[in-house]
């Protein structure tokens, strides 16, 4: 028997009032991952910028795992890294990891404040550096590095090099580096793809 059409509207009403309640738990912790880091976000905070009490807060999110989660997939689900499609299509692998690295720090001077504070914090949370290493970044990485050797025709010692520089390349802190020491992004990418070259 299929519950009173009154019962089944507040049910649908509940769930709807549940969602829109966890939705600005996440929002208030993106907010706060991207001003002050995950490390400095407290439980009172997220509760305070999300208008509900802390207990409010643990019964959507009962461990901090799960929050980072949470937080995680929204923000990537708004900034999604560059799709690397488009780069398997360029034939010269010196042209491909140029259009990459380009794109690449383009991102990350979009997103530099949430992925610096994530990259500090993850240093001292053993959930934020857990949810780092397995999630889908470290695939994404792995998948662009491989896309970025293709064609060169490398084996043994000079493929691992070039890899590892590749790997270098794409890396968030050393375009930080770079473009702290008054590097464009332009710069950047002709001297890492520069080091590619050398390895």
């Amino acid at each position: 028997m299929s519950p009173p059409p009154r019962r089944h509207y507040e049910l649908k009403q509940r769930a709807r009032r549940q969602e829109e309640t966890r939705q600005r738990i996440v929002d208030a912790t993106v907010q706060l991952h991207r001003e002050v880091g995950p490390a400095r976000t407290t439980v009172a905070e997220v509760a305070r910028r999300a208008g509900v009490g802390r207990v409010t807060v643990y019964n959507h999110f009962p461990d901090e795992p799960s929050l980072l989660g949470a937080c995680s997939a929204q923000f990537v689900a708004a900034s999604p890294p560059p799709d690397p499609g488009p780069w398997t299509q360029v034939q010269d692998p010196r042209a491909r990891l140029r259009e990459a690295l380009a794109a690449t720090y383009a991102y990350f001077r979009a997103n530099e404040q949430m992925i610096a504070n994530v990259t500090r914090d993850a240093a001292t949370m053993p959930a934020l550096a857990e949810l780092v290493a397995a999630g889908a970044a470290a695939d994404y990485q792995e998948a662009m590095r491989d896309i970025l050797l293709a064609g060169r025709g490398l084996r043994g010692a000079r493929r691992r090099r070039v890899r590892a520089a590749i790997g270098l390349a794409l890396s968030f802190n050393a375009w930080q580096s770079l473009t702290r020491e008054g590097c464009s992004d332009g710069e950047a990418v002709e001297l890492m793809a520069g080091a590619v070259d050398a390895a």
